[in-house]
């Protein structure tokens, strides 16, 4: 298993690949984590759950839990180099 939303840090991006289960929860692609959207950590709640993402320029709150099924691609951002 590669890197997932759960694992991200303040300002890293990457791009959503597949989900770690079989049947992906239809909440998670309601709210747009499809495969190629870009997801970005926004913030992380006091207690370290939810967190909060950007997925294509919307802002969601998700658990950890949640946030673990999704397998993501790290992308550099070249604006920060």
């Amino acid at each position: 298993m590669g890197t997932t939303v759960a694992n991200l840090k303040p300002g890293e991006k990457g791009i959503i690949k597949e989900f770690s289960s079989n049947i992906p929860p239809i909440k998670l692609l309601e709210m747009g984590c499809l495969p190629g959207n870009e997801v970005s950590l926004v913030q992380v709640a006091p207690l370290k759950d939810p967190i909060y993402i950007n997925v294509d320029g919307s802002h969601i709150a998700i658990r950890r839990s949640m946030a673990s099924l999704i397998e993501l691609e790290l992308v550099q951002d070249s604006s920060r180099i």
